[in-house]
C-alpha cells in the first residue's frame, strides 16, 4: 500500500494564485513518478484570509497545515491591508506565525544564474563567465531579532534603544548540521559568514562549527566577515558553495544573492524544521501592481515546488527533472516580461503559457 503525502497549498495574494496555478500543473505532471499518493488541499492565507475570516492565518488554515507533510506557500500582502496593525498584517500575521508554530529554524535560499540571462544581472559578464550556484543557509528563529531584552527607553534625557543578540549552542548545532549535510551533496564547501572580530556570538558560532566539522572530514569549512562577504559576492560569487549565516547576516546576504541573480522571480526558498517538515515559497513578493495581468513569472513558485520535492519528499530525480524543464524552456527563448534581455531569439509569453511550456518540457 502506498504512503500518503499531503501538501497544504496556500496561494496567498496578488500574483500568488496565478503562479501557484502553474506550480500545480507541474505537480500534476510529475505525480506518476512518486511512490506516495499525493494529496493537495488549498487554504486561504494572508489578505484573502483577512477578507474572509478577518484574520491572516485562520484556524482552518493552520489545522490544514498541521495535518499536512509540507506547505507550498504563495506570496502575501498588498496595499489593501496596509492600514492594519503590524501583527494583523498578512505577512507578519501569517508567514511569521507559521515559521514560529512549526519551528522552521532553517531557511534555504538557492541563488544561481541561467547562462541565457547573464544580461539581467548587475554584475559584469566577465565576472559571470563561470556562473555561480550558491545556497544560503540562514538560521531563522534566533539571534538579534528574537533575543531579549530589547526595547526603547524614553524616560531619560538620553533616549536610547537596544536589541540583544543571543545564540545557544543547540541553535547553532542544528542549523550547522543541515548546512554540512547539504554541502555533502554539492561541492563540499561551507563558508560561515560572521563578525568574530567583534561579536561574542560569532566566536561561539566558530567554536561550534569547528567541532562539528570534524564529523564531516570531506567538507571544507572557511570563515568570512560579513563586510568582506558582501564585497566578495560582487567580485567573485563563483567562489561560494554553501553560505551559512546567523539570522541577521543571513537576512543581508540572501537578498544580495537574489539581486546578483538578475531576477528575484526565479528564486525559491525553503524553511525547514527537524521533523522533515517544510514551508516552501518564492523569494519575491505578491506584486499587486501586476496581479491579474497574466504576466507574472511563475518560475520561483515552480522551483519552490521542486525544493519541496527534494527536501520533504526526498525525490531528487523529480526535482532535477523540473529544474531541467525550466532550463530547457529558457534555452528555447521563452520569457515572461521580467526576464526580457532584448535579443532576437526571445519569445515573450504569459504566466499561463510559461507554466504550460515548462510542464510540457518535463520528461
Amino acid at each position: 500500500m502506498n504512503n500518503t503525502f499531503k501538501i497544504a497549498i496556500l496561494p496567498g495574494d496578488g500574483i500568488g494564485p496565478e503562479v501557484m496555478k502553474q506550480a500545480i500543473k507541474v505537480l500534476n505532471k510529475v505525480t506518476k513518478y512518486f511512490k506516495e499518493n499525493i494529496i493537495i488541499n488549498t487554504f486561504k492565507v494572508g489578505g484573502t484570509a483577512i477578507n474572509t475570516y478577518n484574520e491572516p492565518l485562520p484556524k482552518i488554515t493552520l489545522q490544514g497545515c498541521e495535518e499536512s507533510n509540507a506547505i507550498l506557500f504563495g506570496s502575501v500582502g498588498g496595499p489593501e491591508w496596509e492600514y492594519l496593525p503590524l501583527q494583523k498584517k498578512p505577512e507578519t500575521g501569517s508567514l511569521l506565525k507559521l515559521r514560529k508554530h512549526f519551528n522552521l529554524f532553517a531557511n534555504l535560499r538557492p541563488s544561481y544564474i541561467y547562462k541565457d540571462l547573464y544580461s539581467l544581472s548587475p554584475l559584469k559578464e566577465e565576472i559571470l563567465i563561470n556562473g555561480f550556484n550558491i545556497i544560503c543557509v540562514r538560521e531563522l528563529t534566533g539571534g538579534i531579532y528574537f533575543g531579549q531584552p530589547k526595547g526603547k527607553i524614553n524616560n531619560t534625557k538620553n533616549v536610547y534603544a537596544f536589541d540583544t543578540e543571543i545564540y545557544y549552542i543547540y541553535e547553532i548545532e542544528r542549523i550547522a548540521k543541515i548546512a554540512f549535510n547539504i554541502a555533502l551533496t554539492r561541492q563540499k564547501k561551507i563558508c560561515l559568514i560572521d563578525k568574530a572580530n567583534v561579536l561574542y556570538t560569532s566566536v561561539l558560532w566558530r567554536e561550534v562549527l569547528q567541532k562539528i566539522s570534524q564529523q564531516y572530514p570531506t567538507v571544507k569549512l572557511t570563515y568570512m566577515y560579513i563586510d568582506n562577504a558582501v564585497m566578495q559576492l560582487m567580485k567573485n560569487p563563483a567562489q561560494f558553495d554553501v553560505i551559512l549565516c546567523s539570522n541577521l547576516f543571513g537576512d543581508i546576504i540572501s537578498d544580495q544573492c537574489a539581486m546578483i541573480s538578475g531576477s528575484i522571480g526565479n528564486l525559491p526558498s525553503a524553511s525547514l524544521n527537524n521533523n522533515n517538515f517544510g514551508l516552501y515559497e518564492p523569494a519575491g513578493g505578491s506584486a499587486p501592481d501586476i496581479a491579474g495581468k497574466n504576466i507574472a513569472n511563475p518560475i520561483a513558485q515552480i522551483l519552490s515546488l521542486s525544493m519541496l520535492i527534494e527536501y520533504s519528499l526526498k525525490n531528487t530525480y523529480v526535482s532535477q527533472n523540473i529544474n531541467n524543464a525550466i532550463i530547457k524552456t529558457l534555452v528555447q527563448g521563452y520569457r515572461t516580461p521580467d526576464l526580457v534581455c532584448h535579443t532576437k531569439q526571445e519569445k515573450i509569453v504569459t504566466t499561463e503559457d510559461m507554466g504550460n511550456i515548462i510542464t510540457d518540457n518535463i520528461i
